[in-house]
């Protein structure tokens, strides 16, 4: 049910529409576990990155692979967000689920490695190419040999991610309900996640 906001609570600061958004309370094991059951399920997110003189921008990509809080992307070498890094490695990835309203967001840095990079064997997968085309010339083929083929790791040190726990019908009549009494709508759980919770995460193999 919607949470009552009362006039004492904005005037201490403590406006729960702010102050009790974020969960504190779940552990940190349970929030990665559901963190991962988010983005496990999502095709495609938005790799966002810093460009001189523009600011961000962002382009539809599908991560690779997943490694615990860090994810690996597969791109064209000759494409600006290499440019982008070269000046700036901080990188933002969004997931949003258009179903349930779920959304994610890793703030993090990227590095970039060449072809030569082992790893973009392991996690190239068929259809790749389409994105890349086929030159006809037997080296730019589009596959995990072509010379464009770049890796881009992001390592995140901040997550914030939004998680529904009501069905579709139940969130629009919560919402509704607050709107019409005041109150506060209570549709899922905020969370974040800091630097040194996603390095723990990493050193447990979560």
């Amino acid at each position: 049910m919607p949470e009552p906001l009362t006039k004492h609570q904005v005037d201490s600061k403590t406006d729960p529409s702010v102050a009790t958004q974020w969960d504190e309370t779940t552990p940190k094991e349970e929030q990665f576990k559901e963190l991962y059951s988010i983005v496990d399920g999502l095709k495609s997110s938005l790799l966002t990155t810093i460009r001189p003189n523009v600011g961000p921008v962002s382009r539809s990509m599908a991560a690779a692979k997943r490694i615990g809080p860090d994810y690996l992307y597969l791109a064209n070498i000759h494409s600006r967000k290499f440019e982008d890094l070269k000046h700036d490695k901080t990188v933002q990835i969004t997931f949003q689920d258009q179903s349930t309203q779920n959304w994610v967001s890793i703030t993090g840095e990227a590095t970039t490695t060449d072809n030569a990079d082992p790893r973009i064997k392991q996690v190239y997968s068929k259809g790749v190419n389409a994105w890349f085309g086929d030159l006809g010339d037997g080296i730019h083929t589009g596959g995990p040999e072509d010379p464009r083929m770049a890796l881009i790791e992001v390592k995140a040190n901040y997550i914030a991610y939004w998680k529904s726990t009501s069905t579709t019908l139940g969130f629009f009549k919560e919402v509704t309900h607050a709107s019409l009494t005041g109150q506060v709508a209570d549709t899922g759980v905020n969370r974040q996640l800091f630097d040194k919770d996603i390095q723990a995460a990493r050193n447990s193999g979560s």
